[in-house]
């Protein structure tokens, strides 16, 4: 017998059998090649975006059953600033970003358009405004509903807190910036709407994709244009806003931060963004 030979291939199968173990091992950032990723990413940021992140998000962690996505809902504002300080992965922001947020270092990537919705009781009468009656209505121009051919009720006009990105993207679009005149400013899009649900007298604004199907208040078409996903997408409705993911320039993203992020700005996602309600930005 050729003791030789043998052990030539014996030397040869414990090689391959190291090759092989490398090869199936995995880890935390997904580096070994043929590894799957795991791991968690933090969003943070825009409430306007729970539905369409919420549904991302959720088919994500389906495809990828070692990665876990979460989600807080605490306003645009702070999304942003969660990410310049680098206390979550991605931000969420219902606005564009500001000349100054970009000279920070940071990035935003739409990744959907949303319509602000002009919502009213639904016993309202009123079912139509332009839009320099609907900045009247908030800057107290125009006080009571009979003005724009409603009843002679006061207007209590609704709106979202300092740092909402609804918000901002309302009074940029209307030109009221400081210039509001609120009986409530709350936190979310959800309270803003059950606001409006039980006042028969106000008006507020709130995401397309929060108010789809919703009882209790009738949304206004502005200019005669209603506020739909086609005249979202080809610019007829003109209160409408971008939806955003935050990143920091330079830094960065973790191997299942930057898995998910490659997952929500692709065309993959376009038929999630349209069951959430808003309409994709890739083509």
């Amino acid at each position: 017998m050729d003791w030789k030979k043998l052990t030539v291939v014996g030397a040869t199968m414990v090689c391959a059998g190291a090759l092989l173990t490398g090869c199936g091992s995995s880890n935390e950032s997904g580096s070994a090649s043929g590894s799957a990723v795991t791991g968690s990413v933090s969003t943070n940021g825009s409430t306007s975006m729970e539905k369409v992140i919420g549904t991302v998000s959720e088919q994500f962690m389906n495809d990828n059953q070692g990665i876990k996505v979460t989600y807080d809902a605490t306003g645009s504002g702070t999304g942003i600033e969660s990410v310049n300080k680098g206390t979550c992965d991605i931000g969420l922001s219902s606005r564009a970003l500001k000349d100054s947020e970009k000279q920070n270092g940071l990035k935003g990537t739409t990744i959907a358009l949303d319509g602000i919705a002009i919502i009213v009781n639904e016993n309202n009468p009123v079912n139509d405004l332009s839009k320099e009656d609907l900045a009247a209505l908030y800057t107290g121009q125009k006080a009571t509903w009979d003005t724009v051919g409603g009843s002679k009720d006061e207007v209590a006009a609704i709106g979202r807190e300092a740092g909402s990105g609804t918000r901002d993207g309302f009074e940029s679009i209307t030109k009221t910036k400081d210039k509001c005149k609120m009986k409530q400013e709350l936190t979310s899009t959800g309270a803003v709407i059950e606001a409006v649900k039980n006042s028969p007298n106000a008006i507020g604004y709130a995401s397309y994709a929060s108010v789809v199907g919703q009882k209790g208040i009738k949304v206004l078409t502005i200019g005669g244009v209603q506020c739909t996903e086609e005249n979202i997408a080809n610019g007829s409705y003109v209160v409408q806003r971008p939806f955003v993911l935050v990143t920091k320039e330079g830094k960065e993203l973790s191997p299942a931060a930057k898995k998910f992020f490659d997952y929500a700005t692709s065309t993959a996602v376009n038929e999630l963004i349209k069951k959430a309600g808003a309409v994709p930005a890739n083509k």
